[in-house]
């Protein structure tokens, strides 16, 4: 049977920021128990009191993981690239030749962006604008998804051994959600990590990413 308190702290749990500041020892917790008791009684299915959420609140021990600032300020080159669009097909039998022709076609081209990805179901291919004819007709008889165009991305060389360090992306991801910065699209390597954003946001977000090396 749940209880108030196991309500309460899978609410926290699930949020991110309002862990993290209790953490910090920082919220208010009159506050954040009348903001989450509607919350608390829809899941609950009864009134409860401002009172038993608070000392429920108080019960909570944050999962409490240090991040290490310094290797966030050793992040290396930013480099930001503008006029980019993302395809998304269905896989079909014939993705996978369609892919090698657009390869092939833009092997000999310099100073071009070609990424491409795909999962169990689909395929993602982001290029430079100026390739996207090519794709067209490279793929004109596969299944197309979606089509986004006048994105831009921002690829981080990322600190050595950056797999092992503890909360890397989250710090990255929460200061951009932070400050309302959506992320159309992410991909990452061993070495760099790229992030895809709308061109309303990516000068807003190359500020606030390359604050963090100083």
């Amino acid at each position: 049977m749940k209880t108030i308190t196991t309500c309460v702290h899978d609410i926290i749990r699930h949020q991110p920021f309002l862990d993290d500041a209790i953490a910090r020892d920082i919220i208010n917790f009159s506050g954040l128990a009348e903001d989450i008791q509607p919350q608390v009684e829809k899941e609950m299915r009864k009134p409860v009191k401002q009172g038993s959420i608070i000392m429920a609140l108080r019960r909570y021990a944050p999962h409490r993981t240090k991040i290490n600032m310094q290797h966030l300020r050793e992040l290396g080159d930013i480099v930001v690239r503008s006029g980019i669009t993302e395809y998304t097909f269905l896989n079909s039998n014939t993705i996978i030749a369609n892919k090698a022709k657009l390869l092939d076609a833009v092997k000999d081209q310099n100073g071009v962006y070609l990424n491409y990805s795909s999962n169990y179901q689909e395929s993602n291919i982001l290029v430079s604008s100026s390739l996207t004819n090519l794709v067209e007709d490279c793929f004109r008889n596969e299944r197309r998804v979606s089509i986004k165009e006048e994105l831009s991305s921002i690829t981080i060389a990322l600190p050595k051994n950056s797999s092992q360090f503890v909360g890397l992306y989250f710090y990255l991801f929460k200061l951009l959600a932070y400050e309302g910065i959506p992320i159309f699209e992410m991909i990452s390597t061993s070495n760099y990590f790229a992030l895809f954003l709308e061109k309303d946001y990516v000068n807003q977000a190359f500020l606030l990413i390359n604050e963090i090396k100083k």
